[in-house]
């Protein structure tokens, strides 16, 4: 994996992570969650992205 790919691997964990606090807290809605959660997968194209979830 190159550097590249693995700083965007990071960035998408971290917005996960940011987006499931949010959804935990009632902040957003699960419609929501998903919809942000596809634009940040087109975003950073996460090769592992089946392990985060």
């Amino acid at each position: 994996m190159s550097q590249a790919q693995l700083a965007n691997e990071i960035k998408y964990k971290m917005a996960l992570s940011l987006l499931k606090s949010m959804l935990e807290k009632g902040l957003i809605t699960l419609s929501e969650f998903k919809e942000a959660d596809q634009i940040n997968q087109r975003l950073y194209i996460p090769q592992l992205v089946e392990v985060y979830m």
